[in-house]
């Protein structure tokens, strides 16, 4: 048995209610109060703009700013002082994430439903976006390559970055390095719902975006859902919460590549949450002792084991029940590390992204293997989907009628204009058909 402080539990020992709460997320932010605070937060910027913006940000990331843009100095220093070596490692991350994108471009579509009659599906690039960059005790210059060079990719003509600033009054080398790849010259230094709001709605500094995308807190995330209904604010990229993993492993992974892919998930944050499913009881015993071991040589070491506080480590009969409990979990990554780990996916239905086998772990979608890590969280995966080229681009259709085609489908518009009750709708076949 391990003397692990963590438990097991076994799935088919449990109810189905406490399966249901086994799987429960850890518990959201006071959501009245949370949703009560951002509003203030964005009517404050829609009443005061760019004051409100200079007060937030003294009130709280405690620095006073002259400009809310990032300055001509300001970036020229961090270009100049990033070393070569993780400019290396930017390029190499920027290139791949765009090769990858590139091969998602749509095709435009065009059929003739009907002798003429010509349908058109044509898509075009957003005008402007809104990239919304996590600061804090982890800046992350990842996130800017993710949105950047997709939105680089698709054809955004204008592509706005918001990022908390940092002591200096400024942003991370490596942000601003990964924004000049991705061709990004509107950088302003406003971080949390306050940002949001700017770019949703617009300040003397900041005009409106179209759509937002990025991760963020819980206020982030909340001026996100606020804006997207408010009439004249902007679309956003999907619905988010804490970052989580669930790991399905049988009894021939390696405990240590399974531990540390629960802990590179738990670093992010207090809340993110992690899982391992396995039909391996000595795997299970082993990985805890691996996280214990490994937690204790973490720089983040403090908020990993808080997240770990709430893991969970689940014992099924087999791995096709394992397959199970991940679809009813539905997890932002899922990674399977099992014997033939590739004919495990057509089992699994509901995930964000998925890492197959022993050598892909969650950090190579982090950072560079090419696909994006903006993904759904909070059991959204069963319904939205990772992001993509498509989400910085809009679809439309076009139609074209010569008066042969309207006169072979028109007598069928007419019909289903009366049984809708609509004439007006009739009238305009009619004249133009000359009926009566």
């Amino acid at each position: 048995m391990s003397t692990s402080t963590y438990s097991t539990n076994v799935w088919s020992g449990l109810s189905r209610d406490a399966q249901t709460a086994l799987l429960a997320r850890p518990a959201m932010a006071d959501n009245a109060k949370l949703s009560a605070t951002v509003k203030a937060i964005i009517d404050d910027v829609a009443t005061h703009g760019d004051k409100a913006l200079f007060e937030l940000n003294a009130k709280f990331d405690r620095v006073e700013l002259s400009q809310l843009a990032l300055s001509a100095d300001a970036k020229a220093t961090a270009l100049a002082r990033i070393s070569d070596k993780m400019k290396a490692a930017i390029e190499l991350a920027f290139n791949n994430i765009t090769q990858f994108h590139q091969a998602q471009y749509p095709n435009d579509v065009k059929v003739e439903t009907a002798p003429g009659v010509v349908c058109e599906l044509k898509h075009a690039p957003l005008a402007s976006v809104g990239l919304y960059i996590p600061g804090g005790s982890a800046p992350l210059p990842s996130t800017v390559l993710m949105l950047g060079a997709t939105a680089k990719v698709a054809g955004c003509s204008r592509k706005v970055l918001c990022s908390p600033p940092n002591a200096e009054a400024s942003l991370s080398d490596e942000i601003i390095y990964a924004a000049e790849l991705c061709g990004i010259d509107e950088i302003y230094l406003v971080g949390g719902a306050q940002a949001i709001a700017a770019m949703a709605l617009g300040t003397e500094s900041i005009a409106k975006v179209d759509k937002i995308f990025g991760p963020g807190n819980s206020f982030v995330t909340e001026a996100k859902q606020q804006v997207s209904q408010m009439a004249g604010g902007a679309a956003i990229d999907m619905p988010a919460g804490p970052s989580e993993v669930l790991v399905i492993a049988d009894a021939n992974a390696n405990p240590a590549f399974v531990a540390s892919d629960l802990l590179s998930q738990a670093e992010h944050g207090p809340d993110s949450q992690t899982i391992l499913v396995s039909d391996s009881q000595a795997l299970i015993d082993a990985t805890q002792a691996e996280v214990t071991k490994q937690l204790a040589q973490l720089s983040r070491g403090e908020i990993a084991a808080q997240a770990m506080g709430h893991s969970r480590f689940v014992l099924t009969e087999d791995l096709a029940q394992a397959a199970q409990v991940s679809n009813l979990y539905a997890p932002e990554h899922l990674i399977v590390q099992t014997d033939n780990a590739r004919d495990l996916l057509a089992q699994l239905s509901n995930a964000g992204s998925i890492f197959v086998g022993a050598w892909s772990p969650e950090s190579a979608g982090d950072y560079a293997s090419g696909t994006n890590h903006v993904l759904p969280t909070y059991g959204y995966a069963r319904n939205y989907s990772s992001l993509g080229l498509a989400d910085f681009m809009r679809r439309y259709t076009v139609q074209e009628l010569s008066q042969a085609g309207l006169q072979a489908i028109g007598p069928a518009i007419m019909d289903l204009a009366n049984a809708e009750g609509l004439d007006a709708h009739r009238q305009a076949v009619a004249l133009r058909l000359g009926v009566a």
